[in-house]
């Protein structure tokens, strides 16, 4: 939900720098698996997930964990430093179909992270803050040659990014959880926190979209899920070959 601002309301929160027992061993584990990926070469991981799931927070965890136990570098970027501006985010109205196909400049990320980080050079993290809707102009950012790179953000496994990862992380858990999570982040009233509500229209209505182009048309197929119902136990999910996988945001079944 990046197109709203965070408050102070927070419920059902695990602060990245005190994570339970239970929890720092999944970390563990997810930042062994992500640093095996391209060794000795620089490699993209998507950290995808609908809004209010928790990416975030992942994210901040595993870069936080990474100095002290990883062999290599990581660095990570947030899709929401590439929203669109405003006027054009609503250009076509304020629904689902509109944030589904217009909140996000893909081409921004490609050209300023994607690109010029599969080819060596050095990256721009961001270059808008949906906040203020004004174009910024962080720093570049020089990666190590075998650094690897975390993507977190929603809809990364649509068409126009869907070839840009060696691998994808799918954090997922029912809407009936990351909505109110998504809404307490953000200071929203619980009366909202109906996935069904209409105030939710416009952020579930895309997740719905996209859980169901993935399922008919998805060319992709997660390396790695997290159930992240239970933020202070997640789960990592076996993902096999062979069987028919119940879960939104990926096809039930690899392609051939």
């Amino acid at each position: 939900m990046g197109e709203r601002l965070p408050t102070s309301r927070s419920v059902g929160q695990v602060s990245p720098q005190h994570p339970t027992a239970a929890r720092a061993q999944v970390l563990l584990d997810l930042l062994e698996l992500v640093v095996a990926v391209r060794p000795r070469e620089r490699a993209i991981v998507g950290i995808d997930g609908p809004d209010g799931v928790g990416k975030s927070t992942l994210t901040a965890e595993l870069l936080a964990l990474a100095p002290v136990v990883a062999s290599r570098e990581v660095l990570g970027v947030s899709v929401d430093g590439f929203h669109h501006p405003r006027d054009v985010r609503y250009a076509h109205g304020r629904d689902a179909a509109s944030y589904y196909e217009h909140a996000f400049d893909y081409e921004a990320l490609r050209r300023h992270v994607l690109e010029p980080f599969r080819a060596g050079r050095e990256i721009v993290p961001a270059v808008h803050d949906v906040a203020t809707d004004d174009r910024v102009f962080p720093d570049p950012v020089e990666p190590s040659g075998d650094a690897v790179l975390l993507v977190e953000g929603v809809f990364l496994q649509r068409p126009e990014l869907q070839q840009e990862f060696d691998e994808v992380l799918l954090v997922t858990a029912d809407p009936e959880v990351t909505v109110p999570r998504g809404n307490a982040r953000f200071g929203r009233p619980a009366a909202e926190d109906d996935p069904d509500h209409p105030a939710n229209a416009r952020y579930v209505g895309a997740q719905r979209r996209y859980a169901f182009e993935l399922r008919t048309h998805g060319q992709v197929w997660p390396t790695w899920i997290l159930d992240n119902t239970d933020l202070s136990r997640p789960q990592l999910v076996s993902v096999d070959i062979e069987e028919e996988l119940e879960l939104p945001l990926c096809r039930r079944k690899p392609l051939p």
